[in-house]
């Protein structure tokens, strides 16, 4: 389409920046509006058509239409993520909760390798039929990717199902305390809540970044040939693949959430300043940052769980979402003009840096719950004990 970078990017740019906003309102109208059931529909819906609308102006070769196809998705996308969480909690708290964001995780890294991978292949072959290159070829490519669009919607509706036969069969209605969210129920998050924010935007802000820069970066520092730059920065997600189940399912067992993330902090770290300050196989560090990539989305985002009640779980979620998107917005433009004057060196610095803001965010999260006797910390066996405990007490 004869576009350059910066058009390009602004693809990317329509989705995140309208997030920081969408998904708070998002998972407000899943808890306030819509319910789970049909707000997870309507997403998955505006899903699908922003990927029309983005598809239909490369056939059309009109940008614009592209960039207002992009910010439909983002609408719909993020939000849907939320949707997806608040299900999850919905259906796992107290059970296997940390093994199904595990899933979650190992599903979406699936999704990203296979269309890497698939999408290319797909456009030859559409090119190869039509018998020419040109914006037909690549509109009719993403009305094709835009199947798995549809895909989730249907899987969007199947899940409304069963919840709502869940939710006769269970009696899930009798356990409603009916409260309501309120935008302003923000203000009342508790401090553990703001802390697992903090680490989150400050760990994601040295992953993603880095990742998005990373095969200049091992081209140029370690003499990589192109392919080889590309096969080792996408190691990260080729190893949450099959990790991040295994390690869900170890946090279920073992609970100690916090700990568990404290590890993976550490492990990014220490994989940060090898790839800063030495010139040791680039496999090693990248390998450790896969694990805990993998390890700490599994023991932190069920965190969530622990320290909000379920009718405000959408909108923490939803704001978790938001404040991501705004960080790795943010934390992208300072990386890029931190390369552009400083150079590679210093752009690891930043990183391992905003990694130590996380680490420190941990270690107050590990006071701050030990001093209010909070249940993030605790192991697998007395969350269990405690709940029944709790259930008992609710029957009396």
């Amino acid at each position: 389409m004869k576009v350059n970078t910066a058009q390009f990017m602004a693809l990317y740019a329509w989705y995140s920046w309208p997030n920081v906003v969408l998904c708070f309102f998002g998972g407000f109208l899943i808890d306030r509006v819509f319910g789970i059931r049909l707000g997870t529909v309507i997403f998955s819906i505006f899903v699908c058509v922003g990927q029309v609308i983005f598809a239909l102006g490369a056939l059309l070769n009109t940008f614009w239409l592209m960039d207002m196809g992009r910010f439909i998705f983002g609408i719909g996308g993020e939000s849907l993520a939320v949707a997806q969480n608040t299900y999850a909690v919905s259906w796992f708290k107290g059970k296997e909760l940390n093994l199904v964001f595990g899933l979650q995780l190992s599903m979406a890294r699936i999704g990203s390798t296979v269309n890497m991978n698939i999408m290319g292949w797909i456009y030859s072959r559409v090119r190869d039929l039509l018998g020419y290159t040109g914006p037909s070829t690549l509109g009719l490519t993403l009305m094709i990717g835009g199947l798995t669009c549809l895909f989730s919607l249907g899987c969007a509706l199947i899940l409304a199902y069963l919840d709502k036969r869940a939710e006769k069969l269970l009696c899930k209605e009798q356990g409603k305390t009916g409260e309501v969210i309120k935008l302003t129920d923000v203000k009342d998050f508790s401090l553990s809540l703001w802390l697992i924010f903090v680490i989150c935007v400050c760990y994601y802000a040295a992953v993603f970044p880095f990742i998005g820069l990373g095969k200049v970066f091992f081209i140029e520092k370690f003499k990589f040939s192109s392919q080889e730059a590309s096969a080792i920065n996408s190691i990260v997600y080729i190893i949450s693949v099959p990790m991040s189940p295994v390690f869900g399912l170890l946090v279920d067992k073992l609970g100690k959430n916090i700990i568990w993330v404290l590890c993976a902090v550490i492990t990014t770290l220490a994989s940060h300043v090898m790839l800063a300050f030495t010139f040791w196989n680039p496999w090693i560090a990248m390998c450790l940052l896969g694990v805990a990539y993998s390890l700490l989305a599994c023991a932190l985002w069920p965190m969530v769980a622990f320290v909000v009640p379920e009718h405000q779980l959408g909108t923490a979620y939803g704001f978790m979402q938001s404040i991501q998107n705004l960080g790795l917005a943010i934390i992208a433009i300072a990386a890029g003009m931190i390369l552009d004057t400083r150079g590679y060196l210093f752009l690891e610095v930043f990183f391992s840096a905003c990694v130590c803001l996380s680490l420190i965010a941990v270690v107050m999260l590990y006071f701050v719950n030990h001093l209010t006797g909070g249940d993030l910390n605790w192991s697998a066996k007395k969350r269990e004990k405690m709940q029944k405990v709790a259930a008992t007490e609710k029957e009396i």
